[in-house]
């Protein structure tokens, strides 16, 4: 049944996709996506793809998640990108104690919560919890949100780290600073998150520890295999997904374009009619496919591990980061090989192709998209070496 609504969910999204279009340089203007579009977005039931059971949601299957994603990032860059990192936190969240989920979603399921991972604050353990302060930067579509996920080193008294936490803070506990000014991804509304310093009990933070290790709290509360699937796998796919969307974007503007455009500096030729635009669109065709279909695989496979209450095998979550990144890699030569073909005209302003193209290669400067890192464990892993303790897998 979950699954059957899931893909209502994305029939809904489909129908926006002209609109969110049609929005894509009003998101780059206001450096934030539309309120207007997450409110559309939010009546289609996306954000509750991942989100429990318990609290509304529909524990749909991570696929028909990624190909929403996919979708809207088409349309969108920027929409598709918040898109997937605020619908991928219900997830994350359901991993926490039960006692933070009624926190954040019992008086309204529809509650947003946004994310800054990189432990770049500070966090000391103290009785009943944390104490956390600091600023913590690129917390994409923070303005809409009221919760924020914020990662950090925990450090004892004498400042010697013990612990890698995700804690989480309501909105009371810290501001957002406007500093938000790209050459891609402009519309994400990629905020700093400052916090002065605040308590955070115990029950509000998550160790990475048990993330690694498949056994978290929340899965008492959520037993569904969704809950049982890797944070490495689930999270990294999330920022990849939104990319290869705008891959199949910006492909389908050039596709458009090249129907009818006349290359003057040919002689008049018909742009469609030259055998080199039709290698080059080819070989886009081919890595956007190779990307989406190692995605596929993939969600399948973690989800059919998950499905038969079997433990997720490294080798797998080794093999997800190894294609999660070249994914995105192929998105990106994808996309550089149809800007390529696209002529002088695409540099203008407002056009798809140069906005696509930037958007493409701000999300491929996201941490998790490092291809050496990933691949690195890869290889080590397949020479039987151990995974590094910090891997994110």
């Amino acid at each position: 049944m979950a699954h059957d609504v899931g893909l209502e969910v994305i029939d809904g999204v489909r129908e926006l996709l002209p609109t969110l279009r049609d929005r894509a340089q009003e998101a780059e203007d206001a450096r934030a996506v539309p309120a207007d579009s997450i409110k559309a977005l939010e009546g289609t039931g996306f954000f509750r793809l991942l989100q429990p059971a318990a609290f509304g949601g529909l524990e749909a299957d991570p696929l028909t998640f990624y190909g929403g994603v996919r979708s809207i990032a088409s349309a969108c860059g920027s929409t598709g990108w918040v898109a997937s990192v605020l619908g991928v936190h219900p997830w994350h969240l359901g991993l926490f104690p039960a006692q933070a989920q009624h926190e954040v979603w019992g008086s309204d399921p529809a509650t947003r919560i946004s994310s800054s991972y990189a432990p770049t604050g500070k966090a000391v353990a103290v009785d009943g919890g944390h104490h956390v302060s600091g600023r913590w930067s690129f917390s994409s579509g923070c303005d809409h949100a009221s919760w924020v996920l914020l990662g950090q080193i925990v450090t004892d008294a004498a400042n010697r780290p013990t612990d890698f936490r995700t804690f989480l803070l309501p909105r009371a506990d810290y501001v957002i600073d406007d500093v938000w000014d790209t050459v891609g991804l402009r519309g994400t509304g990629s905020n700093d998150i400052v916090v002065a310093g605040t308590f955070v009990p115990e029950h509000r933070s998550l160790s990475f520890a048990d993330v690694f290790k498949l056994a978290c709290p929340g899965q008492a509360l959520n037993p569904a295999p969704l809950y049982r699937l890797p944070y490495g796998s689930v999270f990294s796919y999330s920022i990849t997904a939104p990319i290869i969307g705008m891959a199949t974007g910006a492909y389908e503007a050039h596709a458009a374009y090249m129907r009818d455009r006349v290359r003057v500096a040919y002689a008049g030729q018909q742009a469609a009619q030259d055998p080199f635009a039709q290698v080059r669109i080819a070989e886009a065709g081919a890595e956007i496919d190779g990307a989406w279909l190692a995605l596929e695989r993939n969600a399948r496979d973690l989800m059919a591990c998950a499905r038969a209450g079997e433990p997720i095998p490294v080798d797998l979550r080794l093999r997800v980061r190894r294609d999660q990144v070249r994914g995105t890699g192929q998105a990106v030569r994808a996309v550089d090989r149809l800007f390529e073909n696209s002529g002088g005209r695409a540099l203008k302003s407002g056009t798809p192709i140069q906005r696509f193209w930037r958007d493409a290669h701000a999300g491929r400067v996201h941490a998790i998209n490092d291809p050496e890192r990933a691949l690195s464990m890869y290889g080590g892993g397949e020479f039987g070496l151990p995974v590094p303790p910090d891997a994110m897998l």
